[in-house]
């Protein structure tokens, strides 16, 4: 028996989802085989996750997000800011609101078309100085969790490190384990502005953007003083993402991402159960 789902395909910066609004059409236990089916690029939708809304008690909505390999995330920069814009445009309208998260409830703001400002809560498990030996070659790298872990490495130029490869090793690491992390490459430009290339777990691969590698590698260049913010992040995609933070007494306060985030298309799924669903995208944007 075949079961149609609607989704609306969003993306931010670069970080494309499949967005299902669960407390319309709840999906059940079927999330995670649904986000492996679907974001598969070359048999079903293709994207970089499945954002899952679901109500919530304590906020507008939930936001869950399963990756392509169909683990569940506690949090995910780019996917938030899609949620909320999701919220703005097809709810009430609402320019602010509080979504819950495997990393806490967090409030984003709306600041103008198709903008949307993340506030999020204090890095934890700052560390600094990593010495790791990989195939002969000792890498100096540094830790910080945004919600999700994250390793970042500076380099001087971004292309000179095959990142699939780097990041693949550093990700299943055993210093890193259990939980693993992802991988950031970061070269800063001035003390304003910085571009990276990011390896995600659960997608397993560079994507073209991330919203709390952005936030990991800002926090990793303060904590070596060489960042100062606001700063400017280079993705991927080309496209920018601004992450600042109040500097006063206490440590990260203030704490934002700001970028893009955009709604592509409507469309529906046909979910078998024993079977990768088929998709059609309607009323294009």
């Amino acid at each position: 028996m075949k079961k149609k789902i609607p989704f609306v395909k969003v993306v931010g910066a670069g970080n494309d989802f499949i967005l299902v609004d669960g407390r319309r059409h709840p999906l059940g236990a079927s999330a995670s085989r649904l986000a492996q089916a679907w974001c598969d690029r070359k048999q079903g939708i293709g994207a970089d996750g499945l954002l899952l809304i679901a109500p919530s008690r304590r906020a507008h909505a939930r936001m869950r997000i399963f990756n392509p390999d169909g683990s569940e995330a506690a949090m995910c920069g780019n996917g938030l800011r899609c949620v909320a814009w999701y919220l703005h445009t097809r709810d009430h309208g609402a320019k602010t609101l509080r979504v819950e998260t495997g990393a806490g409830l967090l409030k984003a703001q709306v600041v103008n078309d198709e903008r949307v400002r993340l506030f999020l809560n204090p890095p934890k498990g700052l560390r600094l100085g990593i010495k790791l030996t990989l195939q002969g070659t000792t890498y100096t790298l540094h830790a910080v969790n945004i919600g999700v872990p994250h390793a970042i490495l500076l380099v001087s130029r971004l292309e000179r490190i095959d990142l699939n490869s780097f990041g693949r090793t550093v990700r299943f690491h055993r210093h890193f384990q259990p939980a693993g992390t992802n991988v950031n490459l970061l070269r800063i430009l001035s003390a304003h502005r910085i571009a990276i290339r990011t390896y995600e777990r659960g997608v397993e691969a560079q994507t073209l953007a991330c919203g709390t590698g952005a936030v990991a590698s800002v926090v990793i260049g303060t904590a070596l003083g060489k960042l100062k913010p606001p700063v400017q992040v280079m993705t991927a995609s080309q496209e920018k993402l601004t992450v600042g933070f109040r500097q006063n007494r206490k440590p990260w306060e203030g704490l934002y991402l700001e970028g893009p985030a955009r709604i592509l298309f409507d469309g529906f799924g046909q979910w078998r159960p024993n079977h990768r669903p088929l998709a059609k995208g309607t009323a294009f944007r």
